[in-house]
């Protein structure tokens, strides 16, 4: 999920979560009979507490390139109010699944992602910016 939120002067700010030292979209992997869109809203809510997440752009989605051991992210654009946020502890590991989170500019986002997702974040950003019909 790409979430974005517009700030008090108006500017779109990305949201980013850190684990170690890797900057990523919050993401994960779908459980058994689920679409890649519940999959992106549950793993939302799962790693950011975030539950209203608006989908303005519907089901307009898009993959990253072949990655670590032949995965491949489906990313989808949420807008979100919300921009404060309590990183849920996972139940599996004990902790929360990432160590931060900023609310970036995408010129910022660019410096901090991984090449692998500046095209996922260039798509966002000419998606988002556009009306909303």
């Amino acid at each position: 999920m790409v979430p974005f939120a517009v700030d008090d002067k108006g500017e779109q700010r990305f949201l980013i979560l850190r684990a170690y030292r890797n900057w990523d979209f919050p993401k994960g992997g779908a459980d058994e009979n689920e679409t890649p869109i519940m999959a992106a809203k549950r793993e939302m809510r799962e790693e950011t507490g975030m539950a209203e997440i608006e989908m303005p752009y519907g089901e307009i989605c898009k993959d990253t390139e072949i990655y670590a051991a032949g995965k491949v992210a489906t990313f989808f654009i949420a807008k979100v109010k919300q921009q404060k946020l309590t990183l849920p502890v996972s139940k599996e590991l004990g902790k929360p699944e990432h160590d931060e989170y900023r609310w970036v500019s995408a010129e910022e986002a660019r410096k901090l992602l991984p090449a692998r997702l500046v095209p996922i974040l260039e798509w966002a950003v000419s998606i988002a910016g556009k009306p909303i019909h």
